[in-house]
């Protein structure tokens, strides 16, 4: 069982996107999977079908600020429409919790604690981070095992890339020795310009089998389905972007099985 935080601090690269089908994917090959929206603007909880939950203990805002003690983290887990895809929801709550985490002991931890007990239960735990390294992020480096790094196939692919690097060196350095690059995932795709095919180049020779043999290419079905509240297997299921997701979660599957 691992947990992989899905990070780019870059905006518009397809981290939700990629937590959201990859999560259903796995559930659709049969696996255990948990989805967990550590995003204040909460787009992995409305694009699963459950915008404006709330599990019985709360969001994941609560999970990570609570003081009680008489909470299990079960009781931050919601079901979502899709089948053995569970959820810590997520809602606008969580701008707000970088300022409380600083005044709370071990504030780099707090997912941790959250995740562990929950480790038995799933195949799979999948965390949307939001597009920022500051402690909500911080959080994600700590709980995870490995990173998953969506790369947008744009001029800009790379930039900032150093800062998530550094990041995770200091992690590994003082929080989460364990701490490794699950893979990279070239997302929005457009194999018919020069453009899109440079950039795949320059990504694969500079983190070389750490990318994914599976390309995301540009959609619109997966475009169309959040706001439908659907992962698009649901949506379209033999459309472009629900046979890449699925073929990625083999691959995805495969690499774990090899750990």
């Amino acid at each position: 069982m691992s947990i992989v935080a899905v990070t780019n601090q870059k905006g518009g690269v397809g981290k939700t996107t990629t937590a959201i089908n990859l999560g259903a994917a796995l559930a659709a090959a049969g696996q255990r999977v948990l989805l967990v929206d550590m995003d204040p603007q909460a787009n992995a909880t409305s694009g699963v079908g459950r915008k404006g939950a709330t599990a019985s203990g709360g969001t994941i805002y609560d999970a990570l600020t609570t003081t009680r003690t008489d909470l299990l983290v079960t009781h931050f887990v919601v079901d979502t429409p899709t089948p053995r895809l569970s959820l810590i929801p997520s809602s606008r709550d969580l701008a707000g919790a970088e300022l409380e985490l600083i005044r709370l002991p071990e504030r780099e931890h707090r997912l941790r604690y959250v995740l562990e007990p929950l480790r038995a239960e799933y195949d799979t735990i999948l965390i949307d981070s939001p597009p920022s390294l500051g402690l909500l992020t911080l959080n994600a480096l700590v709980a995870a095992d490995r990173v998953l790094i969506p790369l947008h196939c744009e001029y800009f692919a790379l930039e900032g890339l150093a800062d998530l690097v550094g990041t995770m060196r200091r992690v590994r350095a003082g929080l989460n020795p364990a701490l490794d690059i699950e893979g990279v995932l070239l997302t929005m795709n457009d194999e018919r310009t020069n453009l899109g095919q440079q950039v795949a180049r320059d990504v694969r020779e500079f983190f070389k089998e750490k990318v994914y043999n599976t390309v995301i290419p540009r959609n619109v079905r997966l475009a169309e389905a959040p706001s439908h509240g659907m992962p698009v297997l649901a949506y379209d299921a033999r459309s472009r972007g629900a046979e890449a997701y699925s073929a990625f979660a083999d691959e995805f599957s495969q690499r774990q099985q090899a750990v």
